[in-house]
């Protein structure tokens, strides 16, 4: 067996991913700060963490089942960390495994320091994460990772900092969840000719590459849109708008995602690691936004 560096095993959890765990907390961290909850921001701030752990367990158990499933190979983009060679599937399915013990202690020690409420949607993450692999091979992934990255960590947030679980914060849900379920769509589309090979049926491929072309666009485009509503409505601050720095390089990510039916897998290829950065840019003009108000 290779021995491998702290480093590389850190690259395996597919690290550049983690915006999409981590900006649903520290954004609804911020709206209840500008609501003017009392927020404990060093309990929110683990939630930050636990997530990220969470997320890094899921990631790799994901490649352990898609290499297994023969979903992922080396004629794939996915799952490099294995299809490379770098890495065992016994190497990854383990450090999933300890990184999941690691996220449910710290969820475990999270529940104690606060209550029963968080343990029923800290639950609810465990399982959607354990049954990602089944779900998404039969269209509904994108429906998993909607409630684990953007509903549950909202509202398990809203009542890990507050005390309390404050419904309003799920406005966020829309913006934050979209562009986070957009990582995923795009690498299905990207993958929609290996995955038939392997046998499975993606919400990219249920509804065909034209389609899911134009439904990545609308998940990258429309949180602008509710932005604005919001900010009209004065569900959100003014300074919301702010996240509208970020429609360049949507607008960017949405045009070379149409290259695809010309181009096919190549032209779109870091297109999902693109959509990330586009999450990390986007929810931390949000998170500014929410704290610039209330400390001006």
């Amino acid at each position: 067996m290779k021995k491998h560096t702290l480093k590389e095993w850190f690259l395996a959890t597919r690290p550049w991913s983690f915006p999409a765990s981590a900006m649903p907390v520290l954004v609804t961290l911020a709206y209840l700060f500008w609501q003017q909850y009392d927020v404990c921001w060093w309990k929110g701030l683990w939630c930050v963490l636990n997530i990220v752990v969470f997320h890094a367990a899921g990631n790799t158990w994901s490649d352990y089942h898609d290499f297994k499933s023969g979903v992922d190979n080396s004629e794939t983009a996915g799952g490099v960390a294995i299809t490379s060679g770098q890495f065992e599937p016994g190497e990854i399915r383990g450090l999933s495994m300890a990184l999941l013990v690691v996220a449910v202690v710290s969820g475990i020690s999270i529940v104690i320091c606060t209550g029963l409420p968080v343990l029923y949607l800290g639950l609810a993450g465990f399982f959607l994460t354990l049954l990602y692999p089944f779900l998404k091979y039969r269209a509904l992934g994108d429906v998993d990772i909607f409630l684990t990255y953007s509903l549950l960590p909202i509202l398990g947030t809203s009542f890990v900092s507050t005390g309390e679980i404050h419904y309003g914060a799920l406005w966020l849900s829309v913006p934050i969840g979209l562009i986070t379920v957009a990582i995923l769509h795009i690498n299905n589309l990207r993958d929609m000719e290996y995955d038939k090979k392997a046998g499975i049926s993606t919400f990219a491929m249920r509804i065909g590459a034209k389609w899911a072309v134009a439904v990545y666009g609308i998940e990258l485009l429309l949180p602008f849109a509710w932005i604005v509503a919001c900010a009209l409505c004065g569900v959100f601050p003014w300074w919301s708008v702010l996240a509208l720095i970020a429609v360049a390089p949507a607008a960017a990510n949405v045009k070379k995602s149409m290259r695809y039916e010309e181009g096919g897998m190549s032209a779109v290829i870091g297109l999902d690691e693109q959509t990330a950065k586009l999450q990390l840019l986007f929810g931390m003009l949000l998170f500014i936004s929410f704290l610039v108000p209330v400390i001006f």
